[in-house]
């Protein structure tokens, strides 16, 4: 009989390099008996044997014939699969096998696809200081110069390289051009593993002297999916002339462009232009220029700058690759600001009899022009440099300032302060004391007097009667001082009453404190009626006892029962 002609199937596997794959014989049917072999089919067509086993009833026999110096070699499983252990990129063929059934012979096709993802992205930017290119001056023969070049190591299969900047993908070409271009070059390592170096060409602008820059790996996976690979940021370094200067005074300026008078005040200057080139720091002076100083920073420090020092200011960058139109200089005004110590038309202290007036004036001098404001205890009493004073009084005492400061210059501030003594007599003040009873004061109550004065020279304090308390200062307001006395009422001095006096250089002042009728207390004067009665009865007994004394001669003398006159 003439064997039939053997049918095909086709199938693919996608496996990641180093994992175990077993490859389906897809052919297999439900036979009881069949022979099953697997070939590795190369390139030209050519048929390798590999593998057979036949199955007789339930049991598979089979066994490796040729692995093809593959370590680990090829195994085949119960189940007639061929297994290649820790996949690799030689294992990248396509695998036959073929089922044979008495005299029909099937077989199918495996190819096999093994991926590899490549190892960490590396990039490696120009170090060099790279030339812009300035569109004013229509360079044509301006070529674009090496950015960076990016590397991407052993992927299966061979990975893309894409090129961004600032986060944005360049879009740039393969063709070489005046505006930017990208080489790439791949390589098959001696391990099979494919490597893909990439480099790019702009031409650079002023605009990329901040720009970051980064090249990203796309590599493929199984079942269609892709990764990626960052490589890290890298920044340019560029050569550009400077077009314009920046020239201005630091801090601690206010935001009306003064300074105080002893602080240390910066100045900066800054070209746009790279490498940084020399500034020079200047002082006009009829028009001259006193340079200060010359650094590559860009930095002066004034220390402790005085008034004699406001003027103008100026920074000048060499730069020779300049255009010659631009301006490679800037001034600035520095204003310094000061405040003198403030003058009153009084001295230290102020003394005024009471009832008089005066003017006090404030001198100051000072740059901006200071506002003046005159406080007492805080109190706001008015802007300007004079503090008029009228009709004072004892409560006018007390001490008054003047302050300058100015709104433009924070914390640039000067005080000046006097105390105005008001001269006069005492004034006096008695704290009249209530009985504790309603219908008046009792003999032998006890009442607390307070008098309070005030006045300059401060005023002594007096009692018409003994006991009263030193003067102290009292707490109802300032130049008042009190005393207080402590006594029991009694019809005497419901008469008299008790005076309190203040007396100072300039006069005196009295207050007499009465206290109407006085009512005897009923109480005590029955203690006072019994206890004479007991001193009485007392009396009795110890002239009784004398008498029996001087009768003792006397049988029965002074006994119970006796008979007869004593």
């Amino acid at each position: 009989a003439q064997a039939e002609e053997p049918s095909s199937e086709f199938s693919l596997v996608e496996v990641m390099k180093g994992e175990p794959v077993a490859l389906n014989c897809t052919a297999l049917g439900a036979h009881d008996h069949f022979v099953l072999e697997w070939f590795l089919a190369d390139r030209s067509g050519f048929r390798h044997r590999l593998a057979s086993a036949e199955r007789q009833g339930s049991e598979l026999q089979g066994r490796v014939h040729d692995s093809r110096g593959r370590s680990p070699p090829y195994q085949l499983d119960s189940r007639g699969r061929l297994v290649l252990p820790e996949a690799q990129v030689g294992d990248e063929q396509n695998y036959v096998c073929v089922v044979r059934v008495g005299a029909a012979s099937i077989e199918a096709t495996t190819e096999l696809r093994m991926f590899a993802k490549p190892e960490a992205t590396e990039v490696f930017p120009n170090k060099g200081i790279l030339s812009v290119v300035d569109d004013s001056t229509q360079e044509p023969r301006a070529m674009p110069v090496s950015v960076a070049t990016c590397h991407s190591r052993n992927g299966n299969p061979a990975p893309q390289i894409t090129w961004y900047r600032n986060g944005q993908r360049l879009r740039v070409p393969m063709e070489v051009n005046t505006e930017g271009y990208m080489t790439s070059r791949t390589v098959r390592e001696a391990s099979g593993l494919q490597s893909l170096t990439s480099t790019l060409y702009l031409r650079l602008r002023k605009a990329d002297r901040d720009a970051s820059f980064h090249c990203s790996v796309s590599y493929h996976l199984p079942a269609g999916r892709r990764g990626r690979l960052d490589s890290p940021a890298f920044h340019l370094t560029l050569h550009y002339p400077t077009e314009n200067v920046d020239f201005w005074v630091g801090s601690p300026s206010t935001t009306e462009g003064w300074v105080r008078e002893g602080d240390s005040v910066q100045l900066f200057c800054r070209g746009d232009g790279n490498p940084s080139m020399e500034y020079i720091f200047f002082r006009l002076q009829d028009k001259q220029e006193d340079v200060l100083k010359t650094n590559l920073e860009g930095n002066l420090t004034l220390e402790g700058v005085q008034r004699g020092q406001s003027g103008t200011y100026g920074c000048r960058v060499e730069d020779y690759d300049a255009a010659e139109d631009a301006v490679l200089y800037k001034t600035a005004e520095l204003r310094v600001a000061y405040l003198d110590p403030l003058e009153l038309s009084t001295g230290e202290e102020l003394s005024l009899h009471l009832g008089n007036s005066t003017t006090v004036n404030c001198s100051v001098r000072g740059l901006p022009t200071p506002a003046l404001r005159w406080t007492k205890d805080f109190v706001p009493l008015g802007n300007g440099p004079t503090l008029s004073l009228s009709s004072i009084t004892f409560d006018s005492a007390g001490t008054y300032v003047c302050e300058a400061s100015m709104p433009t210059v924070p914390l640039l501030s000067r005080t000046q302060s006097f105390n105005l003594l008001v001269q006069g007599p005492p004034q006096l003040s008695a704290e009249e004391t209530q009985p504790q009873t309603e219908g008046g004061w009792r003999e032998g109550e006890e009442v607390r007097l307070v008098c309070s004065a005030r006045g300059y020279p401060e005023p002594k304090l007096s009692w018409s009667q003994l006991g009263g308390s030193p003067a102290e200062p009292a707490l109802r307001g300032q130049g008042w001082v009190s005393s207080s006395l402590t006594l029991k009422v009694t019809s005497a001095l419901s008469r008299e009453g008790v005076s309190c006096e203040a007396s100072n250089a300039h006069g005196k002042k009295q207050h007499v404190f009465h206290f109407g009728s006085v009512a005897p207390q009923t109480a005590q004067a029955g203690v006072a009626v019994m206890a004479v009665a007991v001193s009485v009865g007392l009396l009795l007994l110890v002239v009784a006892a004398f008498y029996c004394m001087r009768r003792k001669a006397r049988p029965g003398c002074c006994q119970r029962g006796e008979k007869g006159a004593p």
